[in-house]
């Protein structure tokens, strides 16, 4: 599925991948904890290919496809989607009309028919209510007058309907609360958890990982993984901090 081998970027001219490597096979779910600048979030990026982030060695692959090669719309095209942070607001800009346009370029990119406007509500209210969020929600401009939470499950709905094959999400936890915690997990899990699809899930703490179960967990320090394991490394950083393995 996705294959990094000795990533190595920069970003304003600094070093910040330094010789990353990692496999994530289909039907897995990979978490990648570490502390703050360790390269977390340059990865994602990189991998979305966000203008500014220069690879400057090493190669990333999906499904054997170079994904380095392509641009940003063609990645999401080819089966990518990343999930920010920080989800931006886009006044004057629907949220409805926003997803739809979306699903049907990438439907377009990939020789596919267009969703038609009828077929297109029946799946965003089936997305909708899978993360729990009102439809009349969707009809504000994009993330405009939501909170931390609703923003965060927006942006599930979003890939719920563009239905990727493999999601990167940046601290999706950031912001939630715990009972929103609980929906994003379970969306995640009902929309990625299935034999074709895997997820690269960035986090600082292991509360999310309480409800979206890591196949394993990887440290990323000083731009390269340093130390991997399974569900249970999560549970030793967070008794004892990154300093104690990374």
């Amino acid at each position: 599925m996705l294959q990094i081998e000795n990533l190595h970027a920069t970003v304003g001219g600094k070093e910040i991948l330094k010789g990353l490597t990692l496999t994530v096979s289909a039907g897995e779910v990979h978490a990648i904890m570490g502390p703050n600048g360790a390269g977390k979030s340059t990865l994602s990026y990189v991998l979305g290919g966000r203008p500014g982030y220069e690879v400057t060695q090493g190669s990333a692959t999906l499904d054997g496809q170079d994904l380095l090669a392509l641009e940003p719309h063609e990645r999401a095209a080819a089966g990518l989607f990343l999930g920010f942070q920080y989800p931006v607001e886009i006044p004057g800009v629907s949220f409805v009309q926003f997803l739809r346009e979306a699903a049907n370029a990438q439907r377009k990119q990939r020789g596919e028919e267009p969703l038609s406007g009828g077929e297109f509500l029946k799946l965003a209210k089936e997305k909708a209510a899978l993360l729990r969020l009102d439809m009349d929600m969707l009809k504000r401009p994009v993330n405009v007058g939501f909170s931390g939470g609703e923003k965060k499950r927006a942006e599930m709905v979003q890939m719920g309907i563009l239905d990727p094959s493999f999601a990167v999400l940046d601290e999706t936890d950031s912001g939630l609360d715990i009972d929103a915690l609980r929906v994003v997990g379970e969306g995640i899990n009902a929309i990625m958890r299935k034999p074709d699809k895997a997820v690269l899930l960035i986090t600082h703490y292991q509360r999310l990982l309480d409800y979206v179960k890591p196949d394993a967990v990887h440290v990323l320090a000083g731009g390269r993984i340093v130390k991997s394991g399974g569900p249970e490394l999560a549970l030793e950083l967070e008794e004892q901090g990154y300093e104690a393995v990374a």
